[in-house]
């Protein structure tokens, strides 16, 4: 005998740089979270906000889609356009002279497509604080020059907080795959438009 358990083949090690993925006869490597990390500070503005000196929603969408942009077009280093914004929570009001801090990360990558988790926070500069003031997930597809879908470099979770993440936007997905197979099922929307006629008092 010579030690070893007969018929058991144990796999080798494999390293983030060791591991490639096979799409369409094209290798491409595996990167970290790390890499695509991305920050923007924004100042606000009164042109910014509404009325009463807050936010307007549609103005931190914008800056929501750029900075998850800036981590998905990092990753996977062609053009990124952006597919869907599946979820996002407006957390608390953001002010005028707020300074506007939004962090985007790499949840998971699948073939052509990535899902970015980005956060924003509010600092307050004169009171020293700061305040998490929104969430977002974000779908991004990667093309080349000419608008078509080209495969990305899959993603190597390494930190606890990571593998959830990666996790997590995979069941994301499955509901969203879901959805859009219960619309397709369903077909369009029927939908009944009354006119009120009124009557003529010639």
């Amino acid at each position: 005998m010579n030690g070893r358990a007969a018929g058991v083949v144990r796999a080798p090690l494999r390293t983030k740089e060791s591991i490639r993925m096979e799409f369409s006869g094209h290798s491409l490597p595996v990167r970290g979270v790390s890499e695509s990390r991305s920050e923007m500070t924004e100042l606000i503005l009164p042109n910014d906000t509404n009325t009463l000196g807050n936010l307007l929603g549609g103005r931190l969408m914008h800056f929501i889609d750029l900075v998850g942009a800036m981590a998905a077009y990092r990753h996977a280093r062609t053009h990124v356009v952006t597919a869907s914004m599946d979820h996002i929570d407006f957390i608390a009001p953001v002010h005028v002279g707020d300074l506007l801090i939004l962090k985007s990360s790499l949840n998971r990558a699948f073939n052509t497509s990535m899902e970015v988790g980005v956060k924003v926070w509010v600092e307050n500069t004169i009171a020293g604080m700061h305040r998490h003031v929104a969430s977002a997930y974000l779908t991004f597809v990667a093309v080349d020059s000419q608008g078509r879908r080209v495969p990305v470099p899959q993603l190597a979770p390494e930190t606890d907080d990571e593998k959830r993440r990666y996790i997590d936007a995979t069941r994301r997905r499955e509901l969203r795959q879901r959805e859009r197979e219960r619309k397709r099922v369903a077909g369009p929307a029927q939908v009944e438009v009354q006119v009120a006629v009124s009557p003529n008092k010639n």
